[in-house]
């Protein structure tokens, strides 16, 4: 059929213009028929029918593709495919796109104080606490046994120390028997000595008794002496004994106490008002110290850890601002430090938000989008944000005009974020633009907007 529309239209294009259509028809006929008998009536008319319709279908497939092709080509859009702004008088803030998470200010981290068994949990996880309110409870049999045994301990030190208090009492009280009984023993050297002086002053006596009287005195001071000496070093050695042992029991208190108020935390309570964000449900489970049971966190405020490519890091200063998109709210926050480690190229950072009242805003892990703001421009010409920007100096963008038209005109931008764009030169305050991106228009000057 497609064979016949073509040969058909091959024989129109070799015949003069003007030709009427019904010689047109028979000398295609006729030429179709390649033979110059004559043609009979019936068959001549059943050849115009189909050459006919052949015709009709060229001519209806010609106008399609010509009405196609004029709507491909006609720079036309309808109002309810784009969005617009107005240029209008405002600030404009350079910003870093950065990620963050939501973390209360304040979370109380209660670990196991002891090992046990967990015995009963009165709270689930979300559940809202006050100050005193018992979150679970803990089997403490075991640490009950070792607590005791644990006093037993100090009681045996404490009376060890006063026995040997008593020790040191008796040593003391023995030894100062025995000096007092030399001091007479000396006394009574002394009375010998002179007896014999005398003795030997009066005739009666001999030198050598004067020398032993002597040499015993001098043995007795001697072994007084040394007694005296004894007495001081014994009271120092069991002075310090007595110290040692009383450090010894004093170590052993604070363990007690120690041990004490870990017990008393066996009872798992909330120290302050907050919000039960994990628990250990796991009842019967052997806990060892230190092991995390529960978790509270303070709902009234938030901080934002951050996390930015390391490519940015040199940008990054304590006290800059930064923009916080929590849903379709935007809420002001501070930079507090940026954190010295660098982990898979990432940088990480904590963010204060500005206003108390905005926590109310936030929940804990929310995923939250950062602009840090690196510059800023007041009181210049802006235009809301949206793809028709591309990040170019210079971008091309169809200005809308009083008659439905769109025109394209190039302006030059200066600082952007995710809200606005400032616009340098090309608009002016109170015209619309459109800020959809129409690539399929590129190479059109003018739009027609239905």
């Amino acid at each position: 059929m497609n064979a016949s529309i073509f040969h058909i239209i091959f024989i129109f294009s070799k015949l003069p213009l003007g030709t009427p259509l019904e010689l047109l028809i028979a000398t295609i006929i006729q030429k179709r028929s390649k033979m110059d008998k004559e043609i009979s009536p019936q068959t001549f008319k059943k050849r115009r029918n189909k050459i006919l319709t052949y015709v009709g279908l060229g001519v209806a497939g010609l106008l399609l593709l010509s009405w196609a092709m004029r709507s491909a080509l006609s720079n036309k859009l309808s109002s309810a495919d784009i969005r617009t702004a107005t240029v209008e008088i405002g600030d404009v803030e350079n910003t870093l796109a950065a990620t963050g998470e939501v973390l209360p200010v304040f979370e109380q981290v209660i670990t196991s104080p002891i090992p046990a068994v967990l015995q009963q949990v009165f709270f689930s996880a979300g559940a809202t606490l006050k100050p005193g309110d018992k979150i679970m409870a803990l089997d403490k049999t075991f640490t009950q046994v070792e607590y005791e045994k644990q006093q037993d301990g100090l009681a045996l030190k404490r009376n060890s120390i006063v026995k040997t208090r008593l020790d040191l009492d008796k040593s003391f009280y023995d030894i100062k028997i025995e000096d007092s009984i030399k001091a007479y023993r000396i006394t009574s050297l002394k009375a010998d000595l002179e007896n014999a002086r005398r003795l030997f002053q009066a005739g009666g006596g001999t030198r050598e008794a004067i020398a032993q009287a002597e040499t015993a005195l001098r043995i007795a001071e001697l072994e007084k002496r040394q007694l005296e000496n004894d007495i001081r070093s014994r009271q120092a050695s069991m002075q310090l004994s007595i110290r040692e042992t009383e450090i010894t029991a004093h170590i052993q208190e604070k363990e007690l106490r120690e041990f004490e108020q870990r017990l008393s935390q066996a009872d798992v309570v909330a120290t302050r008002a907050g919000v039960l964000t994990y628990v250990l449900t796991n009842l019967g489970a052997s806990v060892t110290e230190g092991e995390i049971l529960a978790r509270i966190a303070d709902l009234g405020s938030f901080k934002i850890m951050g996390s930015i490519s390391d490519n940015y890091a040199g940008q990054l200063k304590a006290g800059m601002p930064v923009l916080v998109q929590a849903g379709d709210k935007t809420l002001r926050g501070m930079l507090l430090n940026v954190l010295p480690a660098v982990s898979n190229n990432v940088v990480n950072f904590e963010v204060a938000l500005n206003e108390a009242g905005d926590s109310a805003l936030l929940r804990p892990n929310m995923k939250v989008d950062l602009h840090l703001i690196t510059d800023a421009h007041q009181r210049v010409i802006r235009v809301r944000n949206g793809s028709a920007f591309r990040g170019g100096a210079a971008q091309d963008v169809f200005v809308l005009t009083e008659a439905g038209k769109a025109v394209r005109r190039t302006v030059k931008v200066g600082l952007s974020n995710f809200n606005y764009v400032e616009i340098v030169e090309g608009l002016t305050p109170g015209e619309t633009i459109i800020i959809n991106d129409l690539a399929n228009f590129k190479n059109a000057g003018e739009i027609t907007i239905k």
